[in-house]
């Protein structure tokens, strides 16, 4: 009798679990959809962005070429962007990304961290400068503007050589990859392979180049930020969805058990009332 009450018990306790990680499957797949969307969308965009100012770049005077370019600092540090959730369950996701983060080669880095989860981890290897949350919904674009600052602040005035960015590409819903993606100094292609040759462009490009060398950087940052949160959605619903079929399994098969020991206890006392008869 003991051990069916204990059985019960853990048919119960699994059965919860089973409604927890359903229920966070639903909502990671809710939140796939448009954060799919938003990343393959302005993956697009994003990238005939980098062909035009790796393609104007050429084109300019060397005052404002060198803005973005050629690194201020003659010190060979480096500022770290680490995208990553502000919550767990999703997977192999952040350890791949810690993994990542690990194997780069670097001297005496800094660090901003986006998202809670890693900043921890982070810690214990480099200086934190800042740190954001990441949130839970699509991140809006004015979420990059106090990053973009800060990354102005460091990369400009020559404390930092190197800008990168450490995040989780999306592939497809069963597939990210832990990515380092270096933004500035921008690489520049040369002028054989730049399509943009014979253009003409109002204002001169000299006056634009400031203001779309920051919308650049602004729109890589976003990329990266929303390609890290469609990773996460497509990494915790594929984790939730094995956690729950792992959770039926379990109650499958404790139920195999109760039942058997429930057919055990009704033989037996079958048993004992036949022989109670035959005694008399």
């Amino acid at each position: 009798m003991a051990n069916m009450l204990l059985i019960k018990r853990r048919i119960t306790t699994a059965q919860n679990v089973s409604k927890t990680t359903k229920a966070l499957q639903m909502i990671s797949t809710s939140k796939l959809k448009r954060s799919q969307e938003a990343a393959l969308s302005s993956r697009e965009y994003v990238n005939k962005l980098t062909d035009l100012v790796r393609g104007l770049i050429p084109k300019v005077g060397n005052d404002r070429k060198n803005l973005y370019l050629i690194p201020k600092s003659s010190q060979n540090r480096e500022l770290f962007i680490v995208i990553s959730p502000d919550k767990g369950l999703c997977g192999g996701l952040i350890s791949n990304l810690l993994r990542t983060v690990y194997a780069v080669d670097k001297e005496k880095p800094y660090y901003m961290v986006i998202g809670k989860k890693i900043e921890k981890s982070i810690a214990k290897i480099g200086e934190i400068i800042a740190s954001f949350p990441f949130g839970t919904t699509l991140p809006s674009f004015d979420v990059v503007f106090p990053i973009a600052k800060i990354i102005d602040d460091y990369y400009l005035t020559g404390k930092v050589s190197k800008v990168s960015v450490v995040f989780t590409h999306f592939n497809n819903v069963f597939m990210q990859t832990p990515t380092v993606n270096t933004i500035l100094p921008i690489k520049v292609e040369s002028e054989e392979k730049t399509l943009i040759k014979f253009c003409l462009f109002e204002p001169d490009i000299d006056r634009m180049l400031p203001d779309l060398l920051k919308h650049y950087l602004e729109m890589v940052l976003y990329q990266n930020i929303l390609e890290n949160f469609a990773s996460e959605q497509g990494a915790r619903m594929i984790s939730m969805k094995n956690a729950t079929d792992n959770a039926e399994d379990i109650i499958n098969y404790l139920k195999l058990d109760y039942n058997k020991l429930r057919q055990e206890k009704i033989t037996n006392e079958i048993l004992d009332i036949s022989s109670g008869l035959f005694t008399q």
